[in-house]
């Protein structure tokens, strides 16, 4: 007997989003046919039960430019469309979707909100979805953002002394003065 996760969904015009709601998946078997034919099956490991999907996606997909993430608290897969057109609905059988099968709000974006770039997510980079930390050069870069941010509010100070009706005239604090490198 096997059960299906909690599974949201949300389009754009070249791709579609599938995130699988299933904290701490085990065994997680993924599997995309360019037909749209999308298989995905996992153990939760609070109660050792299966879970599968077994959807067959509204139209043709690209199953090269497609992607996939295991994170800690679900599956996420970016499915790359064949053809860039909105579909009317995720799946090729028409009706009332599976109760397990919700729209990402989040990720939503109208068809008619495309120009407007609302929320695009294109840019996603999957591989950072493993939210474990842990990583040493994190704190190189955060110190390298530091500096960035301490130089960039000295800058403010002599532009604030620069602009006409500012506070120009005013001598940086001494706060700033101590932060310059």
């Amino acid at each position: 007997c096997s059960r299906h996760p909690s599974t949201k969904w949300a389009q754009r015009l070249d791709k579609v989003y599938l995130t699988i709601e299933l904290p701490d998946a085990k065994d997680v078997k993924l599997n995309l046919r360019p037909d749209g034919h999308f298989n995905f099956s996992a153990k939760a490991p609070a109660d050792d039960m299966q879970y599968e999907l077994d959807l067959e996606l509204f139209d043709a997909v690209s199953v090269e430019e497609s992607q996939a993430a295991v994170a800690p608290r679900a599956i996420c897969y970016l499915v790359k469309k064949a053809e860039g057109k909105w579909w009317p609905r995720l799946l090729k059988k028409e009706g009332r979707p599976p109760v397990f099968l919700k729209v990402d709000w989040d990720k939503w974006q109208d068809e008619d909100d495309e120009d407007a770039g609302f929320g695009d997510f294109g840019d996603m980079d999957f591989s950072k979805l493993d939210m474990g930390g842990g990583d040493d050069d994190d704190d190189e870069i955060e110190e390298e953002d530091e500096d960035n941010v301490v130089d960039s509010a000295n800058k403010g100070d002599v532009d604030a002394e620069r602009e006409p009706g500012s506070k120009g005239g005013e001598a940086p604090s001494a706060a700033g003065e101590e932060a310059k490198p």
